[in-house]
């Protein structure tokens, strides 16, 4: 994951996640997230959180009806197709994800702990996730 900036979707995995989601729809955020709770997964890599992050910036957005956040402006038209109980399910997903990917085992906050942006990093993460209501 080659991140260029603090922001959910300022790195590759990220970036490459928009067209996913623009494929397969509510889906890939689901499996997004999804894939960062399994019990059985020991150790989080950084694109997988990565993901989660930005598919839980998306929910977020949707819910908010703040698409400031989304820097995609196919995403954009995607989020306001999207029905007002569309995504309102992966709300706890959502935050449960980001709890996971800020957690033990996972690569990301190791990541950002080497770099001078770690408190911008982790602000992003809080802001998103009291936007997610958690």
């Amino acid at each position: 994951m080659e991140p260029w900036g603090t922001g959910s979707f300022e790195n590759d995995a990220a970036a490459a996640f928009v067209k996913e989601v623009l494929e397969d729809g509510p889906a890939a955020l689901e499996e997004a997230l999804e894939v960062v709770l399994d019990p059985d997964l020991s150790e989080l890599e950084a694109e997988e959180g990565a993901r989660a992050v930005a598919a839980a910036e998306i929910v977020q957005a949707h819910l908010s009806g703040d698409t400031a956040s989304i820097p995609d402006a196919d995403l954009r038209a995607w989020l306001a197709q999207q029905g007002e109980d569309d995504l309102s399910d992966l709300r706890d997903l959502a935050i449960e994800a980001l709890d996971r990917v800020q957690g033990p085992g996972s690569e990301l906050p190791e990541l950002w702990a080497e770099s001078d942006d770690q408190a911008d990093w982790q602000a992003d993460l809080q802001r998103l996730r009291v936007g997610l209501g958690g």
